[in-house]
């Protein structure tokens, strides 16, 4: 499928990238999937789309054994290298949509910044109910789009133009329309808004003067209630930062 081959081929030539970005290797959402998972070393856990690994190396120490996965084998290649210090960490290529697992595997599940690159996301939430232990819990964290259409339209365009492999940011409501679908029960949620240093952002993929001149045109020319909504910083008409929406969600089988 053509979406997975451009995931591979972005994550395979930025895979550094994503494990030294503060973006990705920091942020409060690492501490709460602690406090709303409560794992404990009788565990095993999967991580989905595992990038730079930041989220198996959080929960290695608190878990049996973490499986960790990622579409794509350089990334997970680098991250292995990265982490060889955890002992308790596998490391997996597989698709999120079609996980090499049997049913009823997992006490845990994670999938933290990715499901946007994911060409069918409601395949990979019945893949996660499926490889979940009843009473397992799911944990997603992702960037969302804002209800409002048009705000809907201008971050999946941008985040488009920055990254080939970006499929598309669901809104809220999409995601809990894909679940419903499912026997997997909502436990809580929290909405919040991330904050992304342009610099680091756009560097991250892209490595072309005018691509990069394209991108910051497209916040620079925003209008009033865009510019708004994203909290779009400009100095020295240049942009500085946005922010993004972010949605955790926990979910138990």
């Amino acid at each position: 499928m053509k979406e997975k081959v451009a995931v591979q081929q972005s994550f395979g030539k930025n895979k550094a990238g994503y494990i030294t970005s503060a973006t990705h290797a920091q942020g409060e959402d690492l501490n709460i999937m602690i406090d709303w998972l409560q794992p404990s070393t009788q565990m095993r856990a999967l991580d989905i789309a595992t990038g730079g690994g930041h989220v198996a190396k959080r929960l290695a120490p608190y878990v049996e054994h973490v499986f960790a996965t990622d579409l794509t084998k350089p990334m997970l290649e680098e991250t292995a290298d990265f982490l060889q210090a955890e002992k308790n960490i596998d490391y997996i290529i597989a698709d999120a949509e079609q996980l090499p697992f049997l049913d009823h595997r997992f006490d845990l599940v994670t999938c933290r910044v990715a499901a946007h690159h994911f060409p069918h996301p409601a395949h990979f939430i019945s893949e996660v109910e499926r490889v979940l232990k009843p009473g397992g819990k799911f944990l997603l964290i992702d960037n969302v789009a804002p209800e409002v259409n048009d705000a809907d339209i201008f971050i999946n365009h941008l985040e488009k133009t920055r990254d080939f492999s970006h499929g598309r940011e669901y809104k809220v409501s999409e995601w809990k329309e894909m679940f419903a679908a499912t026997k997997l029960q909502f436990i809580q949620e929290q909405l919040w808004k991330k904050r992304l240093p342009f610099d680091d952002w756009v560097d991250r993929t892209i490595d072309d003067s005018k691509t990069r001149n394209d991108i910051e045109q497209i916040l620079l020319q925003a209008d009033e209630s865009l510019r708004h909504y994203f909290d779009i910083q400009i100095k020295d008409d240049h942009v500085s930062s946005f922010t993004i929406d972010t949605w955790n969600v926990l979910y138990e089988k």
